[in-house]
């Protein structure tokens, strides 16, 4: 039975060789992208399109028509694929319509090779979008689905793979654009059945088409994009992921201009393939899905691995509520349209067949609403049984405070890749907590927002005891910080104007884990704030001179974090310059702010302090839903990763700091 999926649901593949046909009652250009496991692109080599429509297990049509089909071999695709977008868009400079909203609705099915449909999808809602990532096949787990996607851009090709991280959107969307005008065209066969002596798997990245530097096929080739150079003239080196969840560097394929052999040796590591992949659980019985297993992602290391999961689940999560909403609002809609026309008949409106009109759409109502319940409860079950395996599997960085992963605490001895800020949730997955996992080093600093308005409902009204709570959760990010540098790598600053926190910053102050005593006073203010903005100017300068030699002798190269309670309580307009000068400048050169403040009181301080306010990362001391995900936007309840009540386990932590601190130095 076909799945007819709305945008964000998805639905297993159970084959692997596929098609997916394309039918728009109009002329459109179809394409395809190749991402990782993040959704990165690495290079114009990862996309096919009609200028090079060829890549391993893909391949897609060289010209622009109503009607596509793309062929798809899931065992051919490289180890390092995990997603296929398949991109749809209007032809540029033929004449055509330069709007989806002014053509038919196109329509996308997955077919196995007899024609048989598996999932179809009917992309509505585009008005002014002239491009549009229809829908993706993704790898989870080993196993692939579909998921319907349906983002339009308004810019047309050249506006989505900038979104989707190509550094050459704009010269790739040229040359498909110029290699359809030119009608460079030739239909797709489906490929060849396969032999049993052809399953071995492709190299570890996409092969390169004509106008990549490989060797040129049949037909005219687009045009060549030109290549990232640097400053100083000589070819760029392809710079590795920096995506904003990103997942470590993953090997970026590179070519000889002959267009030989690639070379997939990692640009940072020594070693030329990553450590093998964790052990993977039994296989599922026919029908049942796969049992999950710690660390199931890829990455150079079991950190980098759990990182990559965790942020899977996250996303998961995030498309399964949101294809849930989504058919809810369909069934709401229908039956209130279906109920409309049952009103708008006064034969209608009394009797029996009024009433036998209502029940009908209740019921069809009903049955809408607990399909879409019973394929959300399936996802979050399988998302909850990752969980219990994935959580007890987190090193400390990644671990709530009450893992047992805190209780053999040892200093590392290296940075880890990403810090846990708390926890996430949905109101449809309640129990189901998903970790905030952020890079490091941090690129913003923090806000911790002690105001009422931080409480979800509100309902916290003492506003001394909310303010302690808010230090308190300032306290144990710092801890957590300290915990997971190596030795003298991070350094702690604080700021307590007139000695309020004194109570939660006593496990700082007693472990003697801060740089100083906290400072107090105007006096201290200003001595705290002059030394870190003196620091952030010498280092700028040293970099900008390409001498970080020549800082003074005994200069402290850590890390840096500033906590700042009471803010703006005791700050002269001098102080507060400073401080947007060190959350604006700071991050790059290892300083970062935590603010401990009432985001309202701020705010009556005027615009001086905005700037300030949306730098920074607003967290809350109880649970708030006051983050989006980068996908479908939801209101996700956040939860700070506050120390159990009674737990010595943050005493402990510190003093080992302290201990590793003290032979440091």
């Amino acid at each position: 039975m076909t799945a007819e999926l709305v945008r964000g649901q998805n639905h297993p593949l159970s084959q692997a060789r596929l098609e997916i046909r394309v039918s728009a009652g109009t002329p459109i250009v179809a394409a395809a992208t190749l991402g990782d496991e993040q959704g990165k692109i690495h290079g114009v080599e990862w996309v096919a399109h009609p200028g090079a429509p060829t890549l391993p297990g893909l391949e897609v049509s060289r010209q622009a028509a109503s009607d596509h089909r793309l062929a798809v071999d899931l065992d051919a695709m490289p180890e390092a694929v995990h997603r296929v977008s398949v991109l749809l868009a209007l032809p540029v400079g033929v004449g055509g319509p330069s709007r989806f909203g002014a053509v038919p609705t196109p329509f996308v099915a997955v077919t196995g090779l007899d024609g048989v449909e598996i999932a179809s999808y009917t992309v509505t809602g585009l008005e002014a979008e002239s491009a549009v990532v229809a829908l993706e096949l993704y790898r989870r787990q080993g196993a692939w689905k579909v998921r319907a996607i349906g983002q339009g851009y308004a810019g047309g090709l050249a506006d989505l793979f900038t979104d989707q991280g190509l550094p050459q959107a704009h010269q790739l969307a040229g040359g498909i654009n110029e290699a359809v005008a030119q009608g460079v065209a030739r239909s797709v066969p489906a490929p060849p059945p396969r032999t049993d002596g052809d399953r071995s798997r492709q190299a570890a990245a996409p092969a390169l088409g004509p106008d990549q530097g490989g060797p040129a096929s049949q037909g005219a080739p687009g045009p060549v994009p030109p290549q990232p150079t640097s400053p100083y003239g000589q070819p760029a080196p392809q710079p590795p992921y920096q995506g904003g969840t990103g997942a470590g560097d993953p090997a970026q394929p590179s070519t000889s201009t002959s267009g030989g052999p690639i070379d997939y040796s990692h640009p940072r590591r020594q070693s030329a393939a990553p450590p093998p992949p964790p052990p993977t659980a039994p296989p599922a019985q026919p029908g049942q899905p796969a049992q999950p297993v710690a660390g199931d992602a890829t990455g150079w290391s079991m950190d980098e691995r759990l990182y990559n999961q965790v942020w899977g689940m996250f996303e998961d999560l995030a498309r399964t509520a949101a294809a849930y909403r989504s058919a809810v609002d369909f069934a709401d809609s229908r039956m209130d349209k279906e109920l409309d026309q049952v009103l708008s008949d006064p034969r209608s409106r009394i009797g029996g067949q009024g009433d036998a009109a209502r029940e009908a759409a209740q019921t069809k109502h009903s049955q809408l609403v607990n399909q879409a319940r019973a394929a959300l409860d399936r996802d979050i079950a399988q998302l909850t049984a990752e969980s219990d395996v994935v959580e007890p599997a987190l090193p400390p960085a990644y671990a709530r405070w009450d893992n047992p992963a805190w209780h053999g605490y040892r200093v590392p001895m290296e940075i880890p890749m990403a810090l846990r800020l708390g926890d996430l949730h949905l109101p449809e997955s309640a129990d189901l907590r998903i970790p905030m996992l952020v890079r490091l080093p941090l690129e913003r600093g923090l806000w911790i927002d002690s105001g009422r308005d931080g409480s979800l409902d509100g309902s916290f009204t003492d506003a001394h005891d909310l303010r302690r709570l808010a230090m308190d959760t300032a306290v144990a990010h710092a801890a957590r910080l300290l915990a997971v540098y190596p030795a003298g790598e991070f350094t702690v600053h604080v700021i307590d104007p007139a000695g309020s926190g004194a109570q939660s910053l006593a496990p700082l102050v007693q472990t003697g884990v801060l740089a100083a005593p906290p400072a107090v006073g105007a006096a201290g203010v200003a001595d705290v704030l002059a030394q870190l903005t003196q620091r952030v100017d010498l280092v700028q300068m040293a970099l900008r001179a390409g001498a970080p030699d020549s800082l003074p002798p005994g200069f402290d190269t850590s890390q840096q974090l500033l906590i700042v309670n009471d803010f703006p309580h005791g700050f002269d307009d001098r102080a507060v310059n400073q401080l947007r000068y060190l959350a604006d400048e700071g991050p790059v050169v290892g300083v970062h702010l935590m603010m401990v403040a009432d985001r309202e009181e701020a705010a009556g301080y005027g615009p001086l302090l905005d700037p300030l306010w949306r730098s920074l990362m607003r967290l809350t001391p109880v649970p708030d839903d006051h983050l989006a995900d980068p996908w479908v936007g939801h209101a996700w309840t956040y939860e700070p990763p506050l120390v159990p009540p009674g737990s010595q386990v943050l005493q402990q932590v510190l003093a080992q700091v302290a201990e590793a601190r003290a032979k440091y130095w």
